[in-house]
């Protein structure tokens, strides 16, 4: 079975229950969870063989992150264990009108001191053929930006498909010299596969998002702007062989529709708009989105509309799934799409 590795901060996201602001009550509610971290345990789901590499503290808490991977089946082989603490985030539910909140709490965290020459990226990639990063590495620190850089570099080398996240947290980019849209494009010349929404596009290429207002299950999206947008991207990387457009519109927190548009190999593919009236949990709606494309590119390779339907029905799933982590079979997803 190809082995898929993934790269990245695993945190832990503490939050109240319910729709409880952060100034109210005094129960917290822990779940581990992080972009990369989600992608691996949505792919081990799925029955991939996933390792996962990041860097966490030599303490309990480092340790229970480690017995939390494996229970879901994925490798944690090349996890290096220093620093001081694992990274953490808050986060208020949205409710109604209301939006959710983020509060970020990773600055010197274990994985914020990552650095070239820390991992063993040529025995991690020994027998992989897939290397999965993302833009939210190259948000915390000048040497965890060059760790990445290192392991795409490294995977690259190997021959491996690379796939990237442009993953854009406008609130992380704060250290000295950070400069979220060079180093991102920087890190998506690599990438075979590069998946984003809108706004994460825009950011990293410059390229002004096709207007689209009040997106319904019925609306009708203008193919030919869409066309000249994926024309422009390819402009700008023209080894990469998938691109993946997330397209979501809000109607209130817990009434999204959800869609999302494929450049494969010069074509364009579409899918369905989900109409999803009764969301329970929105966080790491993206992963799920991210680990099912590239499950279903290995399982079918030669079916790129499939690959976009999977996606976006483990996608349209994960809102119904409490906690970061997408708990839903290949069946599941089946099912709805």
């Amino acid at each position: 079975m190809k082995k898929i590795v993934t790269f990245g901060e695993i945190l832990l996201r503490w939050s109240k229950n319910g729709a409880r602001r952060f100034s109210q009550g005094y129960d917290w509610e822990g779940h581990f969870g992080g972009s990369e971290a989600n992608v691996a345990v949505s792919l081990a789901n799925l029955g991939n063989n996933v390792e996962y590499v990041s860097r966490i503290p030599q303490n309990d808490v480092g340790r229970a992150c480690l017995e939390e991977l494996r229970r879901w089946g994925i490798s944690v082989n090349h996890v290096v264990r220093g620093g001081e603490r694992l990274g953490v985030y808050y986060f208020e539910s949205a409710t109604d009108v209301r939006k959710s909140k983020v509060v970020y709490d990773r600055q010197e965290s274990s994985f914020y001191s990552s650095a070239p020459g820390m991992y063993p990226w040529k025995d991690i990639f020994a027998d992989a053929d897939v290397f999965h990063c993302s833009g939210i590495t190259c948000a915390l620190s000048p040497s965890a930006t060059a760790a990445t850089f290192e392991a795409v570099e490294a995977a690259r080398d190997k021959g491996l498909r690379i796939t990237c996240d442009i993953n854009y947290r406008k609130t992380l980019w704060h250290y000295p010299g950070a400069d979220a849209h060079a180093t991102t494009h920087a890190l998506m010349q690599y990438s075979d596969y590069i998946f984003g929404d809108q706004d994460e596009w825009e950011m990293a290429t410059g390229v002004p998002q096709v207007p689209i207002d009040h997106m319904m299950a019925g609306s009708v999206l203008d193919m030919d702007a869409y066309s000249a947008y994926f024309d422009e991207m390819h402009r700008q990387f023209p080894n990469c062989r998938s691109m993946m457009l997330g397209l979501r519109n809000q109607i209130t927190t817990a009434h999204h529709t959800l869609t999302a548009l494929l450049w494969h190999e010069g074509v364009i593919y579409k899918t369905r708009i989900y109409d999803i009236e009764d969301i329970v949990d929105s966080v790491g709606v993206g992963d799920a989105f991210v680990a099912a494309y590239i499950h279903a590119s290995l399982k079918w390779p030669a079916d790129p509309r499939r690959h976009l339907d999977f996606a976006l029905g483990a996608a349209m799933l994960k809102n119904s799934v409490i906690g970061d982590f997408n708990l839903v079979t290949e069946d599941e997803i089946l099912s709805v799409i």
